[in-house]
């Protein structure tokens, strides 16, 4: 399409340009009264929850039913692997993603499972109950009252806690992130979400005639369009809804795009301020014609830019409050410089991801263990004085030794993992002091309410990474928990090899 062609402007698009952000509210009044928009609309994007996705394998259980929770509560994006979807759905809602799969199965353990996933917490473990059966709630075995002889139930230990744990390390090795990323924009998994989130912002709104579009492919996002100089226009960008709330990158070095373009030069603006016409922080980046690339762009190279002016004396970005991303062509660089690799008419980049880089390095696979694993067969050992599970080890198929075997499996694959051994784990509602210990001589008990926590927690504490600790309860009721000191204390156990 030519330039002379394209020279009428187009008020109707200006309007559903300035409705799609909001600018007026009076005009998405005006649209939700004549179109009929729907309620349960979505107007802001929720971007801002934690990034990446948290599979939560043992998702049913006791523990893992509680992790779950917890997890939506705070914001993680959660998805679950489970063995009977409908089973599943009646105890987790409809909140989390739900996906069938079996660790035992290592070919069940499949990219539809684990993409996109940013951490990986395994509650698994082989089902054990009185010899003497059990009511269809557990209610024997949670109680915690009264000791039963136990009895494993169904898949053998050897099966779960050791191959099962290591197929889901060997599937995690594969899928989970470099050590310091966080995914903000996965377009290789489309959601109804990443749809709505991205809208085009042309030069339509200066008097221009450029138009694009941001569509979501089955693998990657498009920008695509026809960016046109007429009518004094000379830009094509797409930008995203304000999040609420908004995403935080504080403690990262900068974003990272993974891109195919055309040979042209883009922007990237990352935007702090909620307001229509705000500054943007903006920084250009070249692309390879039908290539893909790695661009890296540190925070600290970020221009504030107003309308394609630098602006003076600004102070650098904020990464705890970014509300918007932007990606632009435009035939100006900054302060009335020229693009030096722009070209009118038609253009394409196309977009696999866009993540955060550089931050610290938190636990990406939480490991829920036993108490007492190192103690079948240890010199010394009193087995009057052990749990039940110590002393019947041998009894419950090896119960302890394989769970061993599984934590060794996890210590090997590289991965930034925690393991937390709790001791005899109760229905009691929790909310006690909690006591870490390590070197598993510990005897006590846990509430599983306080052990979930504990699950969700290490996810955001970096001394957490490399550990292995032993966990019960005290006896006084804290009014707050230093999540930060707690762990603070504890050996890697990279630090004693």
């Amino acid at each position: 399409m030519t330039e002379e062609n394209r020279s009428a402007w187009d008020l109707c698009r200006f309007i559903k340009t300035l409705t799609y952000f909001e600018v007026f509210p009076v005009l998405n009044w005006v649209q939700k009264l004549f179109q009929g928009r729907p309620e349960n609309h979505r107007n802001s994007p929720n971007a801002g929850r934690k990034m990446g996705i948290i599979l939560v394998a043992g998702a049913t259980g006791a523990v893992g039913k509680r992790v779950v929770k917890r997890l939506l509560n705070q914001g993680y994006k959660v998805r679950c692997l489970v063995r009977d979807i409908d089973k599943a759905r009646s105890i987790l809602g409809n909140e989390c993603d739900l996906v069938v799969g079996d660790i035992t199965k290592p070919e069940t353990i499949n990219s539809l499972v684990m993409s996109n996933i940013q951490a990986v917490v395994c509650c698994t473990g082989v089902r054990v109950q009185p010899v003497e059966g059990d009511t269809p709630d557990r209610a024997k075995y949670n109680q915690g009252v009264k000791f039963y002889l136990p009895e494993i139930v169904g898949d053998t230990p050897e099966n779960v806690e050791y191959n099962g744990v290591k197929n889901l390390v060997e599937a995690a090795v594969k899928y989970l992130p470099n050590t310091g990323e966080k995914a903000i924009f996965d377009f290789t998994q489309s959601s109804q979400e990443l749809k709505d989130i991205w809208g085009a912002l042309d030069d339509v709104v200066m008097g221009g005639v450029s138009v694009s579009n941001f569509q979501i492919l089955e693998k990657t996002a498009l920008f695509a369009g026809n960016v046109s100089t007429a009518s004094s226009g000379g830009f094509a960008s797409v930008r995203t809804k304000n999040f609420s709330p908004v995403i935080d990158l504080s403690g990262y070095a900068g974003v990272r795009l993974r891109v195919k373009g055309d040979g042209q030069r883009y922007k990237i603006f990352l935007r702090t301020e909620s307001i229509w016409d705000g500054v943007g922080y903006s920084c250009s980046f070249d692309t390879v014609a039908n290539t893909w690339i790695d661009i890296t762009i540190p925070l600290a190279n970020l221009t504030p830019v107003f309308r394609a002016k630098s602006v003076k004396d600004c102070p650098p970005i904020d990464p705890s409050k970014i509300c918007s991303f932007q990606l632009m062509l435009s035939k100006f660089e900054y302060d009335g410089g020229l693009n030096p690799k722009f070209n009118t008419g038609s253009f394409t980049l196309e977009i696999e991801s866009i993540k955060a880089y550089g931050g610290e390095t938190f636990p990406q696979f939480v490991l829920v263990s036993s108490a007492g694993v190192t103690r079948p067969g240890r010199p010394g050992i009193n087995l009057d004085e052990e749990p039940p599970t110590v002393r019947l080890n041998d009894q419950l198929g090896g119960i302890l030794t394989w769970k061993l075997k599984g934590e060794d499996s996890l210590r090997a694959s590289g991965i930034p993992y925690i393991i937390i051994r709790p001791c005899a784990l109760t229905e009691a509602v929790g909310g006690k002091e909690l006591i870490f210990e390590q070197g598993d001589n510990i005897r006590g008990e846990i509430s599983r309410n306080d052990m979930a926590e504990i699950c969700v927690q290490s996810l955001q504490q970096p001394k957490a990474r490399n550990i292995t600790l032993e966990v019960k309860e005290g006896e006084n009721n804290p009014n707050s928990i230093n999540w930060e000191h707690l762990f603070s204390h504890l050996k890697s156990d990279q630090s004693e090899q």
